[in-house]
């Protein structure tokens, strides 16, 4: 009887058992995958808040940090202070940011929607000097030739679809306001409580798993801490700059629209390898309306930005703080904006980053195991030297 217990108890029964329970688990998973999606969603929206609100403190903790360490080293309450400044200095810096661009941003809008038949006739013209000049049939090219009536047709039409949703805006607006307020607070509280939430989840760590396993947890959560801080930082800071380089090319170029464009083109930048030409494709439709000429001129100017950033700019910033080549950049973005959107575009980089990095660790240790090098040769071990015998020298007498 007591052999028996003793065999049910087993590590191997026990391992056996968890990968049965993983499988049905799995099974179970994929079987009922639309309400098990449908979950995952109400509780995303549940948790929304907090997830902000964890995203803004981690972006705020590299200037909190710096304030810590730096400003307020000597004071007592030096982590109220620091949290207090960024915070202030942050919302500042948002209130006149909102308050100089979205009053243009809206005239520029109010500007294209206005003019938008003069800027519709300007450019059917264009194209009538084009198939005059290059001699083109007319009749094939109908097509392509705008008017205000059928635009402004397309517009209600789509307007009237949407009616529905312009009528819950006053609800959605107050649900972003408390999630905002929400997420505020959240981000507060856990730069507040940083020291203290950490040590926690280190205890949780160590309680859950064996201490070598914890130590190796640990580890890779702070090389992971850095590519994201690193990646995330860099690219926002680059992408401010791209979008102020923008603004100031597009002015003296003496182009319209130049802040709304500059704003859509620093925005999408965040995102790797795709960004500037998602940022570009629209910038230049709204060019190509108001004058066309103005609408190459600008795709030569972005092409020749996007250039300077990626060759100079981009990797003065960033650094390599992925450590991805560009096939696996472009593989990652791809497959995390399948998953998750704009989300996935921005966090697939680093998160493949870190899963790259892991599995560059632990195929270089099966391969030391097995005494193999990266090409799959044996390695030649090391021959150890025959100890020399030491002769003792006679000590001089003193």
């Amino acid at each position: 009887m007591k052999k028996h217990q003793q065999w049910l108890l087993s590590s191997r029964t026990l391992s056996n058992l968890f990968v049965v329970c993983v499988g049905i688990a799995f099974y179970l998973f994929w079987s009922n995958f639309d309400s098990v999606f449908r979950q995952l969603s109400g509780l995303s929206k549940i948790l929304s808040p907090f997830i902000i609100g964890f995203a803004v403190a981690y972006l705020l903790n590299i200037p909190v940090r710096y304030m810590e360490e730096k400003v307020f080293a000597k004071f007592k309450a030096k982590r109220g202070l620091s949290i207090l400044t960024v915070y202030v200095i942050a919302l500042a810096l948002l209130g006149i940011l909102l308050g100089a661009v979205i009053p243009q941003v809206v005239q520029s809008v109010v500007d294209l929607v206005n003019n938008t038949e003069s800027y519709l006739n300007n450019l059917n013209a264009v194209m009538l000097w084009a198939t005059d000049r290059f001699g083109l049939d007319q009749s094939e090219l109908e097509p392509l030739f705008l008017s205000y009536k059928d635009l402004l047709g397309k517009a209600t039409a789509m307007l009237s679809t949407a009616l529905p949703q312009v009528l819950n805006f006053g609800m959605a607006v107050g649900n972003g306001l408390v999630t905002t307020l929400t997420a505020l607070i959240a981000s507060i509280y856990m730069l507040g409580s940083k020291h203290s939430l950490i040590s926690q989840l280190k205890r949780l760590t160590y309680a859950f798993f064996p201490k070598n396993r914890a130590d190796e947890l640990l580890r890779v959560s702070r090389h992971a801490n850095e590519i994201f801080s690193g990646f995330i930082g860099g690219k926002i800071i680059d992408s401010a700059i791209i979008g102020v380089l923008c603004f100031i090319g597009m002015n003296i170029l003496g182009m319209q629209y130049a802040l709304l464009i500059s704003i859509v083109v620093g925005v999408t930048n965040v995102i790797p390898f795709f960004g500037p030409f998602i940022g570009a494709i629209p910038s230049v439709m709204i060019l190509l309306i108001v004058d066309p000429w103005d609408a190459v001129y600008f795709a030569i100017f972005v092409l020749a930005l996007q250039q300077f950033d990626g060759n100079i700019l981009g990797p003065k910033i960033l650094g390599d703080s992925t450590g991805l080549s560009a096939i696996w950049v472009l593989v990652s973005i791809i497959v995390g904006g399948g998953l998750f959107g704009f989300t996935g575009m921005l966090l697939g980089v680093p998160t493949f980053a870190v899963l790259y990095s892991l599995t560059k660790e632990w195929v270089t240790k099966k391969l030391a195991e097995k005494g193999l090098d990266e090409n799959g040769n044996l390695i030649p071990k090391k021959q150890e030297e025959p100890k020399q015998e030491q002769t003792s020298s006679p000590q001089p007498i003193q």
